[in-house]
Parts: C-alpha cells; sequence; structure tokens
C-alpha cells in the first residue's frame, strides 16, 4: 500500500517539516554530486557517516582503533543520508504527509527533538540487533516512522487515500490510517525477524527493518509522553 495524502486538517505551518525535508533533498544531491565524480568518494562518505554497527561494537568492547566520534556521530548523521533517489523520494513523501499533523499537535521544537530522538532511537534499535553488521545503515525512515507511530496513535480514524494493488491493477482507497499504518508495522516487524533468521555472518541486511520498528515504537511511546501544543484540536483520535 502507498500513501498519497490524509484528510487531517492542520492549524499551522509545518515550518520545521519543510525544513527537514529540503535539508534532506540538499543533503541527497549534494551525495549525488559526490557520486558522479567518485563512486569510491561516494562509498566512503556513507561508510563514514552511516551507522556501521561493528564500529560501536568495537569501541565498547575496546578491540578496534575506532573512535567514539566515528562510532557515535553517524547516530545523528545517519539519518540525513539517503543511498537512492527512490529512497530519499519515499522518505519525504511520508514525512509531507504525516509530519505536519505531528509538528501542529507538538510545536515547531519539540517536534524536532520529537524527530530526532525517534532517529536515534531507530538507529539504537538497528545496532543492538545486527551487532557485527559492517554494513553502513542510513535514511530518515526511523525518524519518519516515529512521526507514523505518533499518527497512528493520535489520529487512528483518519482517513488516507491509498494506493491498494490489486493483481495487475492499482485502486485507490480512502483506508483508516490504523489500518494503513499497522499494516506497514506489521511488514516491518516480520520483515526484520526474517532477516534476523536468514542472515548470517557481519554482512547484516539491506534494509534497515528493525530500525523502522525502533522508530515507530519510539514515536508511539514519545508522543504519550510530550504535551500537546495548546489551542489545537486532535482530530480523529480517542
Amino acid at each position: 500500500m502507498i500513501p498519497i495524502r490524509d484528510d487531517t486538517p492542520r492549524f499551522s505551518t509545518p515550518y520545521v517539516t519543510y525544513f527537514l525535508i529540503a535539508l534532506n533533498t540538499v543533503i541527497f544531491l549534494w551525495e549525488w554530486l559526490v557520486g558522479l565524480e567518485s563512486q569510491r568518494e561516494l562509498n566512503a562518505l556513507i561508510f563514514q557517516f552511516g551507522v556501521v554497527p561493528r564500529h560501536v561494537t568495537a569501541v565498547l568492547e575496546t578491540t578496534a582503533n575506532v573512535s567514539l566520534a566515528d562510532a557515535f556521530l553517524p547516530i545523528l548523521t545517519s539519518m540525513f543520508l539517503h543511498g537512492s533517489w527512490l529512497h530519499i523520494i519515499g522518505n519525504m513523501w511520508v514525512l509531507w504527509i504525516f509530519g505536519d499533523n505531528i509538528e501542529d499537535y507538538l510545536g515547531h521544537f519539540p517536534y524536532l527533538i520529537f524527530y530526532l530522538v525517534c532517529g536515534i532511537a531507530a538507529s539504537v534499535a538497528h545496532i543492538l540487533l545486527n551487532l557485527y553488521s559492517g554494513v553502513p545503515s542510513v535514511g530518515a525512515s526511523g525518524a519518519i516512522a516515529g512521526v507514523m507511530g505518533a499518527y497512528f496513535v493520535l489520529y487512528p480514524r483518519a482517513r488516507v487515500l491509498t494506493i491498494v494493488p490489486l493483481i495487475i491493477i492499482f485502486t485507490f482507497w480512502w483506508l483508516p490510517a490504523w489500518i494503513v499504518l499497522g499494516y506497514w508495522f506489521l511488514l516491518q516487524l516480520l520483515s526484520g525477524a526474517a532477516t534476523s533468521i536468514a542472515v548470517t555472518g557481519q554482512g547484516g541486511p539491506g534494509i534497515a527493518f528493525w530500525a523502522h520498528v525502533g522508530g515507530f515504537v519510539a514515536g508511539i511511546l514519545l508522543i504519550k509522553l510530550m504535551p500537546q501544543r495548546p489551542h489545537r484540536t486532535r482530530y480523529g483520535a480517542y
């Protein structure tokens, strides 16, 4: 299922969401230009600023010459890098659909903190479940999963226009948000479990499913702890 738009109204301009989309896009364009010049330099950039779980493991076990900055700084920087055009377009599209309402609910600065904490939680989940993987993980998916988790809690009955494939044709359905987001979360959970069983050695899975799961759960928990922005009404919430 591919979400197209939702019907939840907002009552403020989502400046932080716009900023995050613009920042991620600019950084990806820079990555793309680096890749045009040298694929080797791009790979080195991704390896340096993407999350590599075994770097964190090595620092904690003091078994390798990896600095604290090299191990832990990517937990922040990785959420602003992307691996392909499809990767960034998909992430920014979902952030565009769901981010504005969470920003409206929390307020601009708390929303930014919420986004970053969800991204960090996603990376931690990925590291814990792929301790010795040497594959760098990049993308805003974990932070955006947190936004989706918050939306799942706040607006479960909101309607989301969704592309639903039926064998060889694509149909457009208005579905409740809890179905769209719940289906996505279940898919990530099952995929994460499957890759954990199937993957051996130090390579790790190609998609950080556990980061998605961790970000989504973090979003659910954080949105219950963080105060609502004054004078804002939740639409379709319990």
